[in-house]
């Protein structure tokens, strides 16, 4: 075999191992960050790297990369002592959700001004699919009586077809990054704002109208103040049964 051979060869090797690499960490990245949104480890829980390398059957290397990203997207912290440091899962705080609401509202109403500059006929389907959500979310509202349906899936759908229809990559990639943190708080306090989900309801219905008549300025308003309003009631939700994680 020529130099010139055994060269390309090992040059083939040395991409497919960083290439290789990457997948597994984009793989312990989104495994890991699944566990903290589900629940699956707890606001404030300390991790343990040796178990977390078992959990996901992985080395260490990819499930400490994974570790030091979710560090650097405010999923987990390190905590420092005088004789050792330790990463816990973020707790989840009033503090804490107050900006990251603030954060994605603002995100979406970059997408909602976006959306009304869509084609007409593109523009009607959109407010089609977010009417017809939001008709079911009323309906939980006033029966109060869930059936087979999620608020908050309906809610993240509803939010989601506004940001697929209409952001840019940069406004998607910014977006994807930071709305899986405001899961962490619905998925735990979802089931006590039920009482107040016909005001949210009412909220996406001035979303609907200002999309509809093609205002970019309602449109981006009506976005920022639904997430706005949404952090007043996780917050009041936040005081009455505590903040997790935090001590």
């Amino acid at each position: 075999m020529s130099a010139q051979v055994r060269g390309g060869t090992a040059k083939k090797a040395r991409k497919r191992s960083a290439s290789e690499h990457g997948t597994t960490l984009n793989s312990a990245f989104q495994q890991v960050r699944d566990l903290i949104v589900h629940g699956r480890l707890s606001p404030g829980a300390w991790i343990v790297e040796a178990e977390l390398t078992g959990k996901l059957g992985m080395s260490r290397t990819p499930v400490r990369g994974a570790l030091q990203w979710l560090q650097r997207e405010g999923y987990v912290i390190e905590q420092r002592s005088r004789s050792k440091s330790k990463m816990i899962v973020a707790p989840l705080t009033q503090e804490d959700a107050s900006e990251l609401y603030s954060i994605v509202g603002h995100l979406e109403g970059l997408a909602g001004r976006q959306s009304v500059a869509l084609p007409k006929d593109q523009r009607n389907a959109l407010v089609g699919k977010m009417r017809a959500i939001n008709q079911r979310l009323d309906r939980i509202a006033r029966t109060r009586d869930l059936g087979e349906e999620s608020i908050f899936d309906l809610d993240t759908e509803f939010h989601r077809i506004i940001v697929e229809a209409s952001a840019g990559p940069r406004l998607t990639l910014l977006h994807s990054g930071i709305k899986p943190q405001t899961e962490r708080y619905w998925r735990l306090y979802a089931s006590n704002i039920i009482d107040k989900l016909e005001v949210s309801v009412r909220e996406h219905e001035a979303i609907i109208r200002a999309i509809r008549k093609g205002d970019a300025d309602a449109a981006e308003k009506a976005l920022i103040l639904n997430w706005v309003r949404g952090s007043e009631r996780l917050a009041r939700v936040i005081q009455a049964h505590g903040e997790r994680g935090s001590w």
